[in-house]
């Protein structure tokens, strides 16, 4: 490795910019002696795991796949982010196979409803033509048919995010036909695994990757080809997707497709007098579902699924979810005869299946035996969803995990909290065998960035006067700083409301999520060195903006987790009903992995130089604050609006 990242080595022979970091050589040393490993006595239940926390500028991509594609192994590098392996795709790899001088087997696997299904697009066409209506978007398709090798949506550029069309044709597992499709033989998704098969490093994203273990675990086949290890890059996200796939969910959209399903195949399939009983019987259980969600009250949000029963009565619960599974089995019984009509309807049985028996774990969860789960529903806009989520994953992961892999590596800017590892340690099941390495930001934070938090007397959070003040102080700032700042808020509320203040009152650009797509505020912010962006959730990571357009970054107070979280509350609960301090070993860690992603926004190359504004006076009020403080780069740290005027110098300009 000291060959490829020293300051004389391969890198810096082909790359006329290359800056040797001691932090990368580190990471790629401990890769690829964790990859070299050929021990006889590691067993299936002891994955070697090595955690790395490689904090913004180490350049840890090509720290982790140099070692990765020389080691020879069949590795899955598993990311949270698209960017990211766009990234990996279309930067890091073509410049690896110019150092090496090889070509590298690589290939992206995308989730299986960015491809298209020719089976579900041949039904579609067949439907539009029968009621001779015009269809613009499908001719495009059609066209775009004749020359795509892989059917992945990402290649029309033209369809919207939201497409209505794309659901209806893409390769959805829940309507996949598997060895019984008549269009298997040109499958999109089958000539993916194919190649998968062949190929030395594959780049999935996290919700793949855990989808896939989850289908492992239940014995009903895989997704990806058998590897010997993985990397986890942005691995801060494991916990929270993984929980997703280790769960069980039921939800009013899931019953809309089947139903929309339904209709078009019955269309295709059947005579005019069995699509209208059909249709009857999917009116019925239309009908006994609209009735099932009126139980649910209007509020959005989530919350706990005891409490709405203990509400409405046990009786009335179980006498609804009873109704409702009683209608499912009818609909099934409805549609058994039609089993040779056509390939999918034997799917369409097996999704009714599903459907019953995720309402039955999640809706009665003494019957199902589900204690380790919590029990909860989602109101959202136009949809309720129900679900059994795990309390704890660490168990799910060493069973399905550590014990399928030889190698396991976890690496992102932020896995510490306080300088410990312990959480992610407890979180994720680590054992004690497991390594640890912690690589600091080669960045000057010290001589070219300051932390600024406002005095003592600046009001707490909970305090009536914070939002008032709050908004005075960000104009105060942002005129020091002459916009140029990213703003960080914990809630769509305190954004709006600060983003009102600001209307009139300042005199630089002002962009404000919700109001332009992601993508465009980014660019407009970007390109527009003085604007200032407003933003809440996935605005705290992903933002890479080096420059002066981002000079500033302000967060309005310290991201703890709303505490009236279901999933939160019952993690909460057990961590102290087994004895622990559950805020300071689950609450503030979680809220310091957060504070350190938002605050990683500032420092993106080593030519940046900036402010972090942290208005939350609790970082000094509160014991807990100096543990947050432990976990800040190493900036100085000011409490004066003075002292951020000297820092950018009495232009306002980064001197």
């Amino acid at each position: 490795m000291r060959e490829i990242f020293a300051w004389n080595g391969v890198l810096a022979s082909q790359l006329e910019y290359f800056e040797a970091r001691s932090g990368q050589l580190s990471m790629a040393e401990a890769v690829a002696d964790l990859l070299r490993d050929d021990s006889e006595d590691i067993s299936l239940q002891s994955a070697r795991v090595l955690v790395i926390e490689a904090e913004t500028g180490i350049g840890k991509s090509l720290a982790y796949l140099i070692p990765a594609i020389l080691s020879g192994r069949k590795i899955v590098v598993s990311t949270a982010t698209l960017n990211l392996q766009d990234q990996i795709l279309n930067k890091e790899i073509p410049l690896i196979e110019k150092v090496l001088g090889q070509q590298v087997p690589v290939l992206c696997v995308k989730g299986r409803q960015n491809y298209l299904c020719h089976y579900r697009w041949f039904q579609y066409r067949a439907t539009m033509r029968m009621s001779l209506l015009d269809d613009p978007e499908g001719d495009k398709i059609e066209k775009w048919l004749e020359d795509t090798a892989t059917g992945d949506r990402s290649e029309l550029a033209w369809l919207p995010d939201r497409s209505a069309l794309w659901p209806k044709i893409s390769a959805q597992s829940s309507q996949c036909l598997g060895s019984d499709c008549p269009e298997s033989a040109f499958c999109f998704i089958n000539q993916l695994r194919k190649k998968a098969g062949s190929m030395r490093l594959l780049i999935v994203n996290h919700h793949l990757f855990f989808s896939d273990l989850a289908l492992r675990s239940s014995g009903f086949g895989e997704v990806l080809p058998r590897y010997e290890g993985v990397i986890f890059d942005e691995a801060h996200h494991i916990e929270n997707v993984a929980t997703q796939f280790f769960g069980r969910t039921f939800s009013q959209f899931q019953l809309l497709d089947l139903f929309a399903d339904l209709e078009r195949q019955a269309e295709l399939d059947l005579d005019p007098a069995a699509v209208d009983a059909l249709r009857k019987a999917v009116q019925g259980l239309s009908q006994r579902l609209d009735h099932f969600l009126r139980l649910f009250p209007q509020e959005r949000g989530r919350y706990h699924l005891d409490a709405l029963v203990e509400r409405i009565s046990d009786a009335v619960w179980r006498s609804e979810i009873d109704q409702l599974s009683l209608s499912l089995k009818r609909l099934q019984a409805q549609i058994a005869p039609y089993d040779g009509h056509g390939e999918g309807w034997g799917n369409f049985d097996k999704r009714i299946v599903e459907l019953m028996e995720n309402l039955q774990h999640i809706a009665l969860p003494a019957e199902t035996g589900a204690a380790r789960y919590v029990h909860w529903y989602e109101r959202r806009e136009r949809a309720i969803t129900l679900s059994a989520t795990p309390v704890e994953i660490a168990g799910h992961l060493r069973d399905n995990l550590y014990g399928a892999v030889r190698f396991c590596v976890m690496t992102s800017a932020t896995l510490s909290s306080g300088g410990s590892f312990d959480y992610v340690k407890d979180r994720l099941g680590l054992d004690d065998q497991a390594e640890y390495l912690r690589l600091y930001s080669p960045f000057d934070y010290r001589n070219r960035s300051l932390i600024y938090v406002p005095e003592s007397s600046f009001p707490e959070p909970t305090a009536r006067q914070y939002p008032e003040k709050t908004s005075e102080r960000v104009l105060d700032i942002l005129r020091i700083s002459r916009g140029r700042a990213l703003l960080l808020f914990t809630s769509l509320k305190a954004m709006d409301l600060v983003a009102d203040f600001l209307d009139g009152r300042l005199n630089y650009p002002v962009l404000v999520q919700g109001r332009a797509s992601r993508q465009n505020l980014l660019d407009t912010f970007r390109h527009t060195t003085d604007s200032v962006l407003l933003a809440v959730a996935s605005f705290w990571e992903g933002v890479d903006v080096a420059g002066e357009s981002l000079s500033c970054v302000i967060i309005d107070k310290l991201p703890f987790e709303v505490p009236s979280d279901p999933v939160l509350q019952a993690r909460i609960r057990t961590i102290s009903d087994n004895g622990g301090n559950a805020f300071f070993d689950l609450q503030v860690p979680r809220a310091i992995l957060s504070l350190r992603q938002g605050v990683g926004r500032l420092m993106r190359s080593a030519t940046d130089r900036g402010v972090i504004a942290i208005l939350d006076v609790r970082l000094f009020s509160k014991g807990y604050g100096r543990t947050f403080l432990k976990s800040l780069p190493p900036a100085p740290v000011v409490r004066s609006l003075q002292e951020l005027s000297r820092f950018f110098g009495d232009e306002g300009r980064v001197v």
